[in-house]
């Protein structure tokens, strides 16, 4: 009960204002732009979500990273695209938590310990204060995935959903 509690604290004490000052307009533009560029040379369609935390009652019942990340693949219908080749990078900062959620079209065809490894690089950059760097380049290690597995088959695709970083 009393890991509960504390952390619906650390969920509480944690406000949208922090991913916003941790994560500048510029940077965030920066990042932007580099999800455009990569969705020109493959067939995935990337989304990325920056989340303060959880709501504390979510926290409280004790709702996982992976779980609030399935969520927001639904929400951003991140699964919604003509080939299944979406991809969602959810970071919870409240927790220093990564999660990558990939639609069918793609998840079965890059392991998961691939996944884990993007996840990892980016946790170990962000720890280190680098934390659009982290997403960064964890974006070219999922572009490679992406151009091995889901290469583009018929010239210039159609920008499914949108390229904007969402922060909460």
């Amino acid at each position: 009960m009393w890991k509960s509690w504390s952390r619906a604290l650390r969920h509480l004490a944690s406000t949208g204002w922090l991913a916003r000052r941790r994560f500048p307009a510029s940077e965030l533009a920066r990042l932007q732009q580099g999800i455009a560029a990569s969705e020109r040379e493959h067939a995935g369609q990337l989304r990325f979500v920056v989340e303060s935390a959880l709501d504390w009652r979510d926290a409280w019942r004790g709702m996982s990273a992976r779980e609030r990340a399935l969520e927001w693949f639904g929400l951003l219908r991140v699964w919604d695209t003509e080939e299944n080749t979406g991809v969602l990078v959810y970071v919870l900062l409240a927790e220093r938590r990564i999660e990558i959620i990939a639609d069918r079209g793609i998840d079965r065809r890059v392991p998961p310990q691939a996944w884990e490894d993007i996840c990892a690089e980016v946790s170990r950059a962000m720890a280190e204060r680098q934390r659009v760097a982290g997403l960064e380049a964890g974006l070219r290690r999922i572009h490679a995935l992406l151009i091995e597995h889901a290469p583009r088959r018929h010239g210039p695709g159609v920008n499914e959903l949108p390229d904007e970083v969402i922060v909460r």
